[in-house]
């Protein structure tokens, strides 16, 4: 077996329309279609719900769930809010900072831009909570390269140790200077 692509990722969003607006106003996502039901296609349990489909750019696609009958929706407590996220991709470093001022001028909190040595991000939160990451790739195919070189043995190290392994410290290093 070979997965081909992701199909699309679905969460769930509080309001559909205001999710919708979101994600088409101010990230430019093309809105493509919604299905509504008032029962669970696979179970047949009985639960409305629209179901949002956006899209992400190069055959991504983005979905989310409104459940108006089901508690309100949270997020897990035990999870710091940085961990789970969506990172979108841009193609320049400029198209970064006026997302960031964009976005910014529509009222949203936005964090960065930070380095993460073959990347810059911004990130911030949408009106459902869900925090989110715009990230422009910098590293060069060298750079990937050698940090690929190292994956198996830092995995190896942090299930040992579970302790930031040093082998891609280069990464954050001031010398790191991109071509």
């Amino acid at each position: 077996m070979k997965i081909r692509q992701i199909h699309h990722v679905a969460y769930r969003c509080r309001d559909a329309k205001e999710t919708v607006e979101f994600y088409r106003d101010l990230l430019g996502m093309d809105y493509l279609l919604a299905f509504a039901e008032n029962e669970v296609p696979s179970t047949k349990e009985p639960d409305p719900y629209i179901h949002v489909f956006l899209d992400a750019g190069d055959g991504n696609v983005l979905a989310f769930f409104e459940l108006p009958n089901s508690p309100e929706m949270g997020r897990d407590p035990n999870t710091p809010a940085w961990v789970q996220h969506i990172a979108f991709a841009l193609e320049q470093y400029d198209e970064l900072l006026t997302c960031k001022t964009h976005l910014e001028k529509n009222g949203v909190d936005v964090l960065g831009p930070v380095d993460h040595g073959l990347f810059d991000s911004i990130y911030f939160f949408d009106p459902s909570g869900h925090r989110l990451e715009l990230a422009v790739d910098k590293g060069t195919d060298e750079d990937r390269a050698r940090a690929k070189a190292v994956a198996d043995e830092m995995l190896e190290e942090w299930s040992r140790t579970k302790k930031a392994p040093r082998l891609a410290a280069w990464l954050h290093a001031k010398e790191f200077e991109q071509a």
